[in-house]
């Protein structure tokens, strides 16, 4: 998907806004965690979620748990409560 954002300022910070839609289908919150990187001889900004690296795990299950967190996660934090 690619969508169009514009860079306002905050403070003495530039922000980039993402859609609510985004936010929700990568679960991000206020506070959340991401890696930044930079191709400059493309253009190119990446932001990418910050997952830490869990050893022996298996890709398949890591990937089922990444699923179920993003469909229950809100139903979970609720209960939680």
């Amino acid at each position: 998907m690619i969508m169009v954002s514009k860079i306002f300022k905050i403070g003495d910070s530039l922000v980039i806004s993402l859609p609510e839609d985004v936010i929700e289908q990568l679960g991000l919150h206020e506070g959340s965690e991401v890696s930044v990187s930079v191709e400059a001889a493309e253009g190119r900004l990446i932001i990418e979620l910050n997952r830490p690296a869990v050893a022996d795990i298996e890709p398949t299950f890591a990937r089922q748990l990444d699923e179920f967190i993003q469909q229950y996660g809100p139903a979970l934090e609720a209960l939680a409560k």
